[in-house]
């Protein structure tokens, strides 16, 4: 099968248990609300009108600009409707990538948050562009091909493409970024992140902010897709997942994570991902 271009599949999860690659273009595209993956994301810009929101961070995007997603980061796209959108996506599981460069290289690395020169956001040279975006349309080709060679030639320019990502990512302060939007929304995204454990509620935020909560209220709404109660309850689940996954009892998950009780984390959590809190830890184990 031959490269593809393919209009947007709302699927938010991965098939694949190494790495899945698209090339979407859409002439209506359809906004998602704010999200997580468990996996990595990279995504590639290739055209259109869009703010994409990482955390607390909003950049307007250019053709070639890149960004890099790691599991525990909430992201959106603002799309503008009047425009072709049009980007590549990589998902890539974290293990399979974090070994994907054996003993001598993490691949990984340029998606971790703790780097002293980690960051969301690159923006190639022209040249560099050229040669990333080129490098993503052979991967492309050869993930939906049924050679047989095509599998593991897919594998080895993925290894190639990270390769070049992490060095691109390494250089970061010679990147010419484009200045983060630094706004009232961001700083109450910001905020949330280093508070969602403690009671946070509407009144507590349009207060701390010196603004009223209707205003308030509204405009996260319109930025962020969702409500700050919402976003809120979703962030502790994220923080809650992560702490699962680490072995962490749920009792001691919904105290840590601001839940107040641990009806109410049940409750949260199966709502969310359809399982207990109890039997996801069992699953994991």
């Amino acid at each position: 099968m031959a490269h593809r271009v393919q209009l947007f599949n709302i699927r938010q999860s991965m098939q694949n248990n190494k790495f899945e690659i698209f090339h979407y273009r859409d002439n209506k595209p359809e906004n998602i609300g704010v999200h997580n993956h468990n996996f990595y994301e990279l995504y590639f810009f290739l055209g259109g009108k869009v703010q994409y929101s990482v955390e607390s961070s909003s950049y307007s995007m250019e053709k070639g600009d890149i960004l890099l997603i790691n599991p525990i980061e909430l992201h959106q796209a603002q799309i503008d409707r009047g425009q072709i959108y049009e980007r590549m996506v990589l998902w890539m599981d974290c293990q399979y990538l974090s070994q994907l460069g054996g003993n001598s290289i993490n691949l990984a690395e340029c998606f971790d948050r703790n780097s002293p020169k980690h960051t969301n956001f690159l923006r190639p040279d022209n040249l560099q562009r050229t040669y990333l975006h080129a490098l993503l349309e052979k991967l492309n080709k050869e993930y939906y091909d049924n050679k047989p060679d095509s599998k593991i030639y897919a594998e080895t320019l993925l290894t190639q493409f990270m390769i070049e990502i992490n060095r691109l990512a390494s250089k970061s302060e010679d990147v010419p970024y484009l200045e983060k939007e630094q706004d009232l929304i961001a700083e109450v995204l910001s905020y949330i992140g280093n508070h969602f454990q403690e009671n946070l509620t509407l009144e507590k935020l349009a207060s701390e902010f010196f603004v009223s909560k209707y205003y308030l209220s509204h405009e996260f709404k319109k930025r962020v897709g969702t409500s700050i109660y919402r976003y809120i309850i979703f962030r502790r689940l994220m923080q809650a997942r992560e702490m699962l996954l680490a072995g962490i009892a749920p009792g001691d998950v919904s105290e840590s994570c601001g839940f107040g009780d641990y009806a109410n984390f049940y409750r949260a959590f199966k709502s969310e991902y359809h399982i207990s809190p109890s039997d996801f830890l069992q699953s994991k184990k």
